[in-house]
Formats: structure tokens, C-alpha cells, sequence
């Protein structure tokens, strides 16, 4: 149980000292493992798992939604994206699609990926002063 406990604490800590950006990789961490349970889920034909990690997927989803800043350009784009990512895990619920599923998993992955660059170049800058 003390474990259990540290365990918890540790993670509370991650969150609540997480740079913004940080926090954003979590988020596509998160909704990947979601993903994946999902994925088992079907497998097992465990349709209340199956619904439960889908439905934290779209949460993720509707979470990085909120975050996006609309004076940016970019976040319409990705706005757009997030969109389409939501409405796909709906029809992949719906039917018990692992294909679709796959699908939003490959874009989850893609955008962590792509963040997880951004913050490599942007501690890069703030350690050496170099602009990239």
C-alpha cells in the first residue's frame, strides 16, 4: 500500500511540475495507452472496457481541443484534425473497429512525436542560446 501511496505521489508531482508543453506529451501519451486498451478490449470482447478507454481517448481529445490557442493559425488546422479524430473514435466505438482505431492512433502518435521535437529544440535554445 506504501507503494502504491509513493507511487501516487510521484505522479501527482509530475503533473503539477510539468511545463505546459510537458503536460502536452502527457496528454498524447495518455490517449495512446487508452488506445491501446481499447484495441485489447475488442479483442477480448470486452465491450465495457472497449467503450470506457475509448471515451477517455475522446476526454484526451477534447482536453487538447480546449488547450488550442485560435489566434494561431495552426491550431484551426489542428482544431480540424481533433475534430475528425473524436468522430472516428465515435465510429470505431460504435462498430468495434480496431482499423479505425489504428488510424487515430497513428495521428496520436505522429503530433507526440512532433511535440516531443518541439521540446528537444526548445530546451536545446534555452540551455544553448542557439536558434534553430
Amino acid at each position: 500500500m506504501a507503494a502504491q501511496s509513493a507511487h501516487q505521489a510521484y505522479k501527482t508531482n509530475s503533473v503539477t511540475t510539468a511545463s505546459p508543453g510537458e503536460l502536452t506529451l502527457m496528454l498524447y501519451n495518455g490517449c495512446i495507452k487508452f488506445l491501446h486498451k481499447a484495441k485489447i478490449a475488442i479483442e477480448a470482447k470486452n465491450i465495457e472496457a472497449k467503450n470506457e478507454n475509448l471515451l477517455k481517448a475522446q476526454a484526451i481529445i477534447s482536453e487538447l481541443m480546449s488547450t488550442l490557442n485560435m489566434d494561431i493559425e495552426i491550431s484551426k488546422q489542428m482544431l480540424s484534425l481533433y475534430e475528425y479524430m473524436n468522430h472516428r473514435l465515435v465510429e470505431a466505438n460504435i462498430n468495434n473497429d480496431i482499423a479505425i482505431i489504428n488510424e487515430v492512433e497513428g495521428y496520436v502518435i505522429e503530433f507526440r512525436d512532433t511535440w516531443k521535437e518541439v521540446i528537444r529544440i526548445n530546451r536545446k535554445q534555452q540551455f544553448t542560446g542557439d536558434q534553430i
